[in-house]
């Protein structure tokens, strides 16, 4: 007598949102976009497609909702002391995206699409209301603020780009690459310049070797936070 396959076992208990985007998370972090489908966060949480978009909705929905929970997770964490300054609360946003898209590679891209096609989402309101009350504080007169938050955040998409995972890059370059062997291959194309054509490339092979790309990333929130002082 031939058997039917097993089907996999259904999970008796209630099924959470939280738990649903929990799996998403995970599954984005392991392979990135590619890797988030309703049929795999089904089968991880042994459950049926309806479940998950009872509690969330269509796949899209899912990726907008992942993004929330770990933006939302991020800033809930970057709170500064009491005597903190409004450079200090600012440097303290921009670290936690920093932090969080250096930890989930596919953040960047979903981050930026959330902010330019969702403007009155909880992800861009909340990202723009914490960097726009230091702006404030900071005494940038009020006819400036949407620039200068526009260009903090902007600064902040764009410096954490180079973490971003690309789905469908063809380039061939390993996205988990070893960053050092990557530096040390581009400094050494870079020496290979004409350096009569490059003395700019050659004078600062050295420091992109060496730099560390958190401290730069806090170099030019600085330089931003000067500049936006001038503006009183």
């Amino acid at each position: 007598m031939t058997t039917s396959a097993r089907r996999p076992q259904r999970r008796n208990q209630v099924l959470s949102r939280e738990q649903i985007l929990h799996a998403a998370v995970g599954l984005l972090d392991a392979g990135g976009e590619g890797a988030l489908t309703v049929r795999a966060l089904s089968e991880r949480l042994s459950t049926g497609s309806g479940a998950i978009a009872y509690h969330v909705g269509k796949r899209d929905d899912l990726l907008d909702a992942a993004t929330e929970t770990v933006v939302t997770a991020a800033l809930a964490a970057a709170r500064p002391s009491a005597a903190a300054t409004p450079s200090d609360e600012i440097r303290a946003v921009a670290l936690a995206l920093f932090d969080a898209i250096t930890a989930h590679r596919w953040l960047a891209t979903r981050l930026t699409l959330q902010i330019v096609r969702n403007p009155v989402g909880p992800v861009t309101v909340g990202i723009f209301e914490r960097i726009g009350r230091q702006v404030e504080a900071l005494g940038v007169p009020r006819e400036s603020w949407f620039d200068a938050a526009s260009t903090l955040v902007h600064y902040i998409l764009g410096a954490v780009s180079q973490n971003a995972r690309i789905e469908g890059d063809t380039s061939g370059i390993d996205p988990k690459a070893d960053r050092g062997e990557f530096f040390a291959a581009t400094s050494t194309a870079w020496r290979e310049l004409d350096p009569e054509a490059y003395p700019f490339m050659h004078a600062i092979v050295g420091q992109a070797t060496e730099h560390d790309d958190r401290e730069q990333f806090l170099t030019g929130i600085a330089v931003i936070l000067d500049g936006l002082t001038r503006l009183r």
